[in-house]
C-alpha cells in the first residue's frame, strides 16, 4: 500500500524544531511521513528532525532546485561541477534526517531559460551529472527523482516523455522518475497515460491539485490517478505539496501570490479525501 506524506512548504520552506508540532500533529492526522525542502543551511537541523521523526515513526523525502549557478546543462564545466556539489549537499542532508528519496527539478536549473531550442546536449550534460550524482546518492542508499515541470517553470523536462528520455540516457540504477499531478495536468494529454509511460523508472509522486489547494478541491481526477497507479502496482510515496503564503520569502521566489486554501485545510481535508480515493482505488 502506498504511503501518504505532506511537503511542510505549506509552512515553511526550512524546517526546524520550532516546526515539530506542526509534524506532530500531521501524525496524528495519520500522514506516514512529511516531504521537507532543504533551505536550511544548518546540518543540526536535518539531524534534529531526523531524531524526531524516528520517535514518531514516521519517514522523510526531501525535494530542492538547483540556480542559475549550479545548472546540470550549463556549458561551462565548473558551473555543472558546482551543481554536482550541490547535490552531494542535499544528499549529505538526505542521509542527516534519514531520507529515502530526493526529488524535484534536479535535471536542471530552475526557472533558468536560454529562449532557444533544446539542444541534444543539454540532455547528455544533465545525464552525466546526474549518474555521478546518482553514485553519491548510492552509497548513501537513497534515490534521486528528476521532476518533469511545467513549460513556466523549466524547459528541458516538462513531460514524462522527455523525462523518461533523460533517466534512461542517465542510466543509473538510483536515479529514477516522479510524476506530479499539478504539472502533469498542464503538460500532459492524458495522465493516466503519462503515469504508465514512465511506470517502469517511477519512484515518486506528488498529489497536487491544479491551483495547489487541498486535493479534491479543484478539477485533477484523482481517483483516475490513483487507479493507474494501483494498475502499474505502485506502492511508493504518495506527497501532496501544496503552497501558501506562510513563508512569505519562498512564496514571492516561486511566484504564488494568493492563499489557495488554508494550511490545515490542505492537510486535514486533503488527508480525508486521498485515503478514502486511495481506498477506493485498490477495492
Amino acid at each position: 500500500m502506498p504511503k501518504l506524506g505532506i511537503n511542510l512548504l505549506n509552512w515553511t520552506a526550512s524546517v526546524t524544531e520550532e516546526h515539530f508540532p506542526i509534524i506532530d500533529r500531521l501524525k496524528e492526522i495519520g500522514y506516514d511521513g512529511i516531504e521537507i525542502f532543504t533551505g536550511s543551511q544548518d546540518p543540526s537541523d536535518y539531524q534534529k528532525l531526523g531524531a524526531h521523526l524516528r520517535e514518531l515513526g514516521m519517514g522523510i523525502t526531501c525535494v530542492t532546485v538547483l540556480g542559475e549557478d549550479t545548472n546540470p546543462v550549463s556549458p561551462n564545466k565548473q558551473v555543472r561541477a558546482k551543481a554536482l556539489d550541490q547535490l552531494k549537499w542535499n544528499i549529505d542532508r538526505c542521509v542527516d534526517c534519514g531520507a529515502t528519496h530526493l526529488a524535484g527539478p534536479i535535471h536542471s536549473a530552475f526557472a533558468t531559460f536560454t529562449r532557444a531550442d533544446i539542444q541534444e546536449d543539454e540532455y547528455k550534460r544533465s545525464a552525466e551529472v546526474l549518474y555521478a550524482a546518482g553514485e553519491y546518492a548510492k552509497e548513501a542508499k537513497l534515490t534521486l527523482c528528476p521532476e518533469a515541470l511545467n513549460r513556466f517553470e523549466c524547459y528541458l523536462c516538462n513531460t514524462m516523455q522527455q523525462l523518461l528520455k533523460l533517466i534512461e540516457l542517465t542510466g543509473h540504477s538510483h536515479v529514477k522518475g516522479m510524476f506530479d499531478t499539478h504539472h502533469a495536468n498542464i503538460e500532459e494529454k492524458s495522465l493516466p497515460a503519462a503515469i504508465k509511460q514512465i511506470a517502469p523508472h517511477l519512484a515518486h509522486v506528488h498529489l497536487s491539485e491544479n491551483d495547489r489547494g487541498t486535493p479534491g478541491s479543484g478539477h485533477i481526477d484523482f481517483p483516475e490517478v490513483l487507479s493507474t497507479l494501483h494498475q502499474i502496482g505502485y506502492d511508493g510515496w504518495l506527497t501532496i505539496e501544496a503552497f501558501s503564503r506562510a513563508d512569505p520569502g519562498f512564496a514571492n521566489a516561486i511566484n504564488v501570490w494568493r492563499e489557495f486554501s488554508p494550511p490545515w485545510d490542505i492537510a486535514e481535508s486533503g488527508y480525508r479525501y486521498l485515503k478514502a480515493a486511495l481506498e477506493n482505488s485498490a477495492s
